[in-house]
């Protein structure tokens, strides 16, 4: 539908969204205006509509037509905030590329100071909600997580599942994100090499429409993190992990078998009615299988994986 975007661009903005409707006659206008601050017309705004119910596609086809650089990616149904940043990022050809959920929470006016940060020679500028304005029903959860994924990964960040970051657009086409990789991504990040750091950014409660994550994303969340650990960290040394527990499993499960059998060859106990006696064969059973294992991933330490697909309805 008209027009189009120059040919060398400078920035990139993606904005996942999910029945954003009310918010996005405010938030598109206000991205508009600091993107040609920042950009002149050098600039693309890509608005990932993931499958939402309330109309948004028809704004953003509206503000497609008002101004060409504004697109537009509708899905069929609801795939998850990772789906629509993985597409974004697919689509994305600008030299800096931005991210921010489509909520205003976070302010499209803090786009330049996170852009003057990736200068200072960084790769990714996470935005931290160093003010949270949200309930204690999320900020607790949101400090554990935060805490454990930091001990995790190894990179010390306070807030790695902030919507607002900017990316040098290498990073964006490096990484494979789906599932609920999109809280991992300065992990994610760190780990192929590039220079993450943070800066604290303004926060403000939602003032359209309701949150989009129930409960479920705690255990989405733990399982995803444990598919980053594996798929990055151990990679290339699954015996690492997997051998490590193996052996710690089978040294205890030995010790307490040997254990016994002093016991029993002193005369000082029977094996028939010992539990403990099975209790370590178990861990011995299981401490070489998970020995196995971490062999058989070392025979498959590079598996190819499959990119994943999304079923795109509409591209403007």
């Amino acid at each position: 539908m008209g027009g189009s975007v120059p040919r060398e661009c400078l920035l990139s903005v993606v904005v996942p969204l999910y029945n954003e409707a009310e918010s996005l006659p405010e938030l598109v206008p206000r991205l508009e205006a600091v993107a040609e601050r920042v950009a002149g017309q050098a600039y693309e705004i890509w608005l990932v509509d993931d499958g939402s119910t309330d109309g948004s596609f028809e704004l953003i086809r509206r503000f497609h037509q008002r101004n060409p650089r504004v697109r537009g990616i509708r899905f069929r149904r609801n795939y998850g905030k990772s789906a629509a940043l993985a597409v974004g990022f697919a689509e994305a050809q600008g030299q800096y590329v931005v991210t921010l959920d489509a909520d205003l929470q976070d302010e499209p006016e803090e786009i330049p100071r996170l852009l003057a940060k990736l200068d200072e020679g960084y790769d990714l500028v996470s935005g931290w909600k160093k003010q949270r304005q949200d309930p204690l029903s999320k900020t607790l959860p949101s400090k554990l997580f935060n805490a454990v994924v930091s001990l995790a990964s190894g990179i010390r960040l306070h807030d790695f599942n902030c919507g607002l970051k900017a990316y040098r657009r290498e990073v964006v086409k490096a990484l494979q994100i789906y599932g609920e990789m999109h809280r991992y991504i300065p992990a994610l990040a760190h780990w192929e090499g590039f220079r993450v750091t943070e800066l604290p950014v303004r926060h403000h409660r939602r003032k359209y429409g309701r949150s989009k994550f129930g409960a479920s994303r705690f255990i989405k969340g733990f399982l995803d993190l444990l598919t980053v650990l594996f798929t990055t960290r151990f990679i290339k040394r699954p015996l690492h992990l997997f051998g490590t527990v193996g052996v710690l499993f089978a040294a205890v499960g030995f010790l307490i078998d040997a254990y016994l059998a002093v016991e029993w060859a002193l005369r000082r106990t029977a094996l028939s009615n010992r539990p403990l006696l099975f209790f370590g064969l178990g861990l011995i059973i299981v401490g070489v299988q998970l020995i196995s294992l971490g062999l058989l991933g070392e025979l498959i330490v590079r598996g190819a994986l499959g990119q994943a697909s999304y079923n795109v309805a509409e591209r403007l």
